[in-house]
């Protein structure tokens, strides 16, 4: 059976599916073949239920719950740090209300912890690797910047706005659930929870390799050296990432909770972790 994964292209992904993509597992009657497209475009084709394994925003999720169940597997948590704002000069997240504020796209959980931190705001949506040139370049008041972008904002002289992982963990004494996967259902229950258990091979493996998984990630690592690469890797596949846990659950029911309850998606999400 195949199995289309979607995935971004950058390190912590490309880590966690390194056994997957090279063959390092035996993967029985499923074959994998692999699709890197930005966290957006891979929310927005989930939507249309396009692939059977791909990673979500969990902001994202929450209008895909019709077609896709969660893996309890392969999410990124920031657990006291994770999206930030930046900016061209120091400041606090209240003085950009009602500034614009380039944004790696409206499904993306780093999005919805903005809206959940500061309300009002303009926004345009650019390619998260543009964003930081865009705010050195004086297009837009801000940037929400994902992925390696939070090791590399100094490289250009920005300046840190808010950590929305860090605001998130002072509101509400959690992590913030950014990333997940999420497995078609029309793929049946036996077939969710195999190809979920050996996403988690996948994870396990690459924790157990450290260094050969690292070497594959470094491929997508823009602008990092081995050490950031490693370092932005810990971040966001530990152990967090091999199991939710019942906090991460938590995080994940309290962040979609806030969500409907400030309106910023339509229906209350009916949780569902498979494997």
């Amino acid at each position: 059976m195949l199995i289309r994964v979607g995935h971004s292209p950058d390190p912590d992904d490309a880590f966690m599916f390194h056994a997957l993509a090279n063959d390092k597992i035996p993967t029985g009657q499923y074959q994998f073949t692999h699709e890197l497209q930005d966290i957006e475009t891979l929310n927005r084709r989930a939507l249309k239920g396009e692939l059977e394994l791909t990673a979500v925003s969990l902001h994202g999720y929450a209008y895909m719950t019709d077609k896709y169940a969660l893996c309890a597997c392969g999410c990124s948590m920031g657990d006291d740090y994770g999206p930030m704002v930046v900016a061209r000069q120091p400041g606090s997240l209240g003085d950009f209300r009602g500034k614009k504020i380039a944004v790696p796209g409206t499904l993306t959980t780093a999005f919805l912890a903005l809206k959940l931190a500061l309300p009002e705001f303009e926004f345009e949506v650019h390619p998260f690797d543009e964003i930081l040139n865009i705010v050195e370049q004086g297009k837009v008041d801000a940037g929400l910047i994902i992925h390696e972008g939070q090791l590399t904002y100094q490289n250009q002289g920005l300046h840190l706005i808010c950590d929305l992982g860090k605001w998130w963990k002072e509101d509400t004494g959690l992590p913030l659930p950014l990333g997940g996967n999420a497995i078609r259902r029309d793929l049946g229950h036996p077939a969710m929870e195999e190809v979920t258990a050996l996403l988690k091979q996948s994870i396990q493996y690459a924790l157990e390799h450290r260094g050969e998984a690292l070497a594959h990630a470094l491929q997508y690592g823009r602008d990092l050296d081995r050490s950031q690469a490693d370092k932005f890797v810990g971040m966001y596949v530990n152990d967090w990432t091999l199991d939710f846990g019942e906090r991460g659950r938590a995080a994940v029911r309290t962040l979609l909770e806030r969500a409907y309850a400030a309106k910023i998606i339509p229906h209350p999400v009916d949780l569902e972790f498979i494997g």
